[in-house]
């Protein structure tokens, strides 16, 4: 099984996730996402195929989300926020082919392996 992960080394809970995709012998491909953001486009996918709305894959810890209005931002303003200033993208995303999802805790990649 293919996967890949939008990952930030620095966060446990995406290195703990990783650790679960190796484990299962997936063939991975590991985007450090700080340094390789995915186009608008792909984030916008990525949330669509995850069930959620940009607003729950939005990172609140952290970063200045509050402050900047994005939780009551329409999807567009914040998908423009993610894209210019990718911090903001909660992690861990990972994507089979079985679907997408935003594994927090990391438990919730098992669903699409």
């Amino acid at each position: 099984m293919k996967a890949t992960i939008w990952h930030n080394p620095k966060c446990g809970t995406s290195r703990k996730t990783l650790a679960i995709l190796e484990e299962s012998g997936a063939d991975m491909t590991v985007v450090e996402y700080l340094k390789n953001p995915p186009a608008r486009d792909k984030l916008a996918q990525l949330y669509a195929d995850a069930a959620i709305t940009p607003q729950q894959g939005l990172r609140m810890r952290g970063t200045d989300a509050a402050e900047r209005g994005l939780p009551e931002a329409d999807a567009d303003t914040v998908l423009d926020a993610m894209v210019s200033d990718p911090i903001l993208i909660e992690r861990p995303l990972v994507e089979t082919d079985k679907g997408v999802r935003l594994c927090r805790p990391q438990d919730v990649v098992r669903e699409i392996l």
